[in-house]
């Protein structure tokens, strides 16, 4: 008995260590909506932190991005039992990722839902446990041959200012899993960054209010889901002039070559 109740303790000292909020730093912009976020000092709300920061040095490039490699990548978290929170993103313009470089602008879209596995995905509304987001936030920070480090694209807003005003939201924030779908960011845009950057890595944080209980008001808590994705960016001299494909440069489905590809195709 001794010796289980050591390694349980043990376990516990992990896991606590594991979900351990990250500190974020930026623009002055955006510190009020950190501050406000769970996870600060003076709150009691949890906080989910599904994958690691991605670490990057300059010898191993090149910088490890699975949104490089297919042009899009779904993150998910588990926000309880069975319920997921999925956030998906993708390159805007230009959509060969390879065509991302430090000089030109570089636009992605997100989206936000969530989907809870208990129930059957036709399911009405009180059947499902529901999740609102109240807050989202998104720093940076680049990876650099120099070794020096900036935080050139930040972006914070009320997800209820991003949607139409029909959409069902409360005191509580934007219900992710409603008929009329999650959050939708079509696009933003990550401008000029210092000229040595071969990738950049931005942090998603959500504020997001969970429902324990289907239909049940009194059952929601308070969390905080930290993401994390990295993006590999290319020299300006690699770049593929005039939307046309350079001899083994540029593969035909716009993917990055190497990015895990043995044939020059994904």
């Amino acid at each position: 008995m001794t010796s289980r109740r050591r390694v349980r303790a043990t376990a516990l000292a992990v896991a606590l260590a594991i979900v351990a909020p990250a500190t974020l730093t930026g623009c002055g912009q955006i510190a009020d909506a950190f501050n406000s976020l769970p996870g600060q000092p003076g709150s009691n709300q949890s906080v989910v932190v599904p994958t690691a920061a991605p670490q990057s040095s300059a010898d191993a490039k090149p910088f490890d991005s699975q949104f490089t490699y297919d042009g899009s990548v779904r993150l998910t978290s588990e926000v309880a039992d069975g319920l997921e929170l999925r956030l998906d993103v993708w390159a805007v313009d230009p959509k060969r990722t390879m065509e991302w470089t430090p000089t030109n602008e570089k636009q992605l879209g997100f989206a936000v839902n969530i989907v809870d596995n208990r129930v059957d995905e036709k399911a009405v509304l009180a059947e499902k446990r529901r999740v609102y987001v109240s807050s989202i936030s998104v720093t940076s920070q680049t990876a650099q041959t120099s070794g020096q480090v900036s935080n050139p694209f930040q972006f914070s807003a009320d997800p209820r200012t991003l949607v139409p005003t029909d959409t069902l939201r409360s005191e509580r924030g934007l219900l992710l899993n409603s008929y009329q779908g999650g959050l939708l960011v079509p696009t933003t845009s990550i401008r000029q960054l210092p000229n040595d950057t071969y990738g950049i890595t931005l942090e998603f944080a959500l504020n997001v209010a969970v429902e324990g209980t289907a239909n049940t008001d009194t059952s929601f808590s308070q969390q905080t889901v930290y993401q994390y994705l990295p993006i590999a960016i290319f020299a300006d001299d690699g770049q593929v002039n005039g939307g046309s494909q350079g001899a083994g440069t540029q593969s035909s489905t716009g993917r990055a070559p190497g990015w895990g590809q043995t044939n020059g195709q994904g």
